[in-house]
């Protein structure tokens, strides 16, 4: 039996329908992932489900005594007061009671006033008859759990423990129903993967929307996803949904042809001269008419964004070296004695806990702030692109035009000037946004937005701190296809473990006591390294503080001559593996293309698959032969 059924709900926000007569049954035990693009309504629609937004049209059901619980998307700007308070708020009134007991105890200690103790009494009272302490020893079991500090302000926190806080007040609640809007926002790794465990684990129903790829094949047993209005379900894993959702939209892409060929065919028949409009068929009049209804009704997918970044011309070989890099914050050590060597066209991730320091490792190699300790050497010609965590590039106040353009109304792109409304459109930016203040911006077209603006300026070096919150599925694999192919040099501070493994060559780790290590690829190959093997470049030179295993201290093995040569023959192969796959994804990002033989349009697919397996097998054979030609690489038994 569905604990809580939607039927025939509508919804529209500023005369664009939202929801258009969505139904569904949510089952217990059920954990659903919801997906759509950036302003499809997810949010809406989990606001709906929990009562907190009535619908336009269309009924919200569910059996008597059903709890519900959601987990915002953003950090509530009102939530002050400590820990406890915040988690208690969960409880409903018995909470309130509870957080009203501890502030007014902590008044009385300070000020005896007779009003304050008689409340207190009341209050004491009043626990006593609705089981209050039974809540706040639940609360306290919460707080130990979740390994959160009762007594610490909540505006104190980092955003990532305030995120914790607010699942924590979810839970309090005891929900039969559990809803998370993008839940791993502002998490680091460690967090992401508790809160996996922690779901997993959870015996009610759980309804979620992320754009986590990871988080959502760990958890999702089933697949919801709004599409230009409509909701479908997919009763399957979410590597399950990818193919089949594939399939589907290949079918609707050929349905949508077929309808577009017979309403031309038709259209042309019904202008033909009057002599056969006096003896067209009526029937044939009636179902032309129909056609015309359905292509107008036919809400059209949204586009993709137009992703394209703009190389400046190629640095030096050398790109950034660090030598010996210390820094300190009040008396901590961020890190200390690092070492590391950034070639042309290496893509580095950056991992670690929220606040261990990585946003400040970046601005130390990229010399915004000075090392206490050691020193860094720029590369030439470096023209650095950088994508800020907080989006601090943004002026709230002014346009988004203004943003890009500077207040005027061009923009070059390529030595080629475009009118900024043309530009901003390949990042799905409607004429009326371009106009409109940032502020009223949702955080994924912020994040857009600030591509949109990283990628108008030339360069060589594209630094990128936290780049893909917010962003809808899509643009997060556009994303990726595009720093795949960059052919310039990226550092890459990120929490999504698929998108590290897909685009990174190797990933700085922060260990913990002031150490940071190096490790060739990206998550799940630290991840398999990490107890087993030397980091990259871990003792590059005397005197770091990585780990070396006892295997390494054999000494580095030398490439042999056809190992020497095939490292140099490398490079060549793989730039042509990767221009002869960006022609591919612009040959099939062309509509027009389509129009060609069905066995073309196979065949381009089927080969881009195997470019895309050789540049795999390619870059791994390089970063192998070049770890070996560096000294870092494990020795043989």
């Amino acid at each position: 039996m569905a604990i809580r059924t939607l039927q025939h709900i509508d919804y529209g926000f500023g005369g664009r329908p939202l929801l258009v007569d969505i139904d569904l049954q949510i089952e217990p035990g059920e954990r659903i992932g919801v997906l759509g693009r950036n302003g499809a309504g997810k949010t809406t629609l989990l606001k709906i489900i929990s009562g907190e937004q009535a619908p336009d049209r269309g009924v919200v059901e569910s059996p008597p005594g059903v709890r519900v619980a959601r987990l915002p998307q953003g950090i509530p700007s009102d939530l002050t007061g400590p820990v406890f308070e915040v988690v208690a708020q969960g409880l409903g009134d018995r909470g309130a009671l509870l957080a009203e007991y501890h502030r007014l105890s902590k008044r009385l200690s300070r000020d005896p006033a007779p009003a304050c103790a008689q409340r207190l009494d009341a209050v004491h009272q009043a626990l006593d008859a609705s089981a209050g302490w039974d809540a706040e020893r639940e609360v306290h079991t919460l707080l130990s759990r979740m390994t959160l500090p009762g007594h610490e302000d909540f505006t104190n926190l980092s955003v990532g423990l305030q995120r914790r806080v607010l699942m924590a007040r979810a839970l309090a609640a005891q929900p039969d129903i559990l809803l998370l809007d993008e839940p791993t926002n502002h998490l680091d790794i460690e967090n992401i993967r508790w809160l996996e465990e922690l779901m997993r684990a959870w015996h009610a129903t759980l309804l979620f929307v992320s754009h986590d790829r990871v988080f959502l094949q760990q958890l999702a047993t089933r697949i919801v996803e709004l599409d230009r209005g409509r909701l479908v379900s997919w009763r399957c894993d979410y590597a399950t949904y990818l193919k089949r959702k594939e399939a589907a939209l290949e079918a609707e892409t050929l349905q949508n042809r077929r309808q577009d060929k017979k309403l031309v065919t038709e259209e042309g028949w019904i202008r033909k001269g009057l002599k056969a409009r006096r003896r067209r068929n009526e029937g044939r009049v009636r179902a032309l008419k129909t056609l015309r209804a359905e292509r107008r009704a036919r809400m059209e997918r949204v586009g993709n964004v137009r992703l394209m970044a703009q190389e400046a011309e190629r640095s030096g070989k050398l790109v950034i070296e660090a030598d010996g890099l210390g820094y300190a914050y009040q008396q901590q050590t961020i890190f200390a004695d690092f070492r590391t060597v950034i070639m042309r066209g290496d893509k580095v991730g950056v991992v670690g806990p929220n606040g261990c320091g990585k946003s400040t490792l970046l601005k130390v190699l990229l010399g915004k702030l000075a090392p206490e300790s050691g020193r860094v050497r720029h590369g030439t010609r470096l023209q650095t692109a950088y994508f800020d965590q907080i989006r601090a590039q943004l002026d709230e106040d002014r346009s988004v035009q203004a943003n890009i353009a500077d207040g005027g109304d061009k923009v070059v792109i390529d030595g080629r000037t475009r009118h900024v409304i043309g530009y901003l459109k390949d990042f799905l930016f409607t004429p009326d946004q371009v106009r409109s203040p940032v502020r009223v911006l949702s955080g994924g077209e912020r994040n857009r937005l600030l591509l949109a603006k990283l990628f108008a300026k030339p360069a060589n070096l594209l630094v990128l701190d936290e780049p893909t919150n917010d962003l809808d599925l899509e643009t997060l694999e556009l994303l990726e296809h595009l720093l795949v192919a960059f052919q310039g040099t990226i550092l890459l501070v990120s929490h999504d473990r698929a998108f590290l493994d897909n685009v990174v060559t190797s990933t700085l780790v922060f260990e913990g006591e002031g150490r940071i290590a190096e490790y060739i690829g990206g998550y799940t190959d630290w991840q398999r390294q990490r107890v087993t093997t030397v980091p990259v470049k871990a003792a590059k030179k005397s005197g770091g503080k990585s780990r070396v295993s006892p295997r390494a201290k054999k000494g580095p093995r030398k490439l042999s001559y056809n190992e020497a040569r095939e490292l140099e023959q490398l490079p060549a192969l793989i730039e042509t593996l990767e221009q002869e796959q960006a022609d591919l994804f612009d040959m099939l990002a062309d509509p027009s293309f389509y129009r060609s033989e069905g066995e073309t349009v196979a065949a381009a697919r089927e080969r881009l698959s195997e470019v895309e397996n050789e540049l795999t097998r390619a870059y791994g054979r390089w970063e192998a032969l070049d770890a070996i030609d560096r000294g870092t690489a494990k020795p043989a038994s």
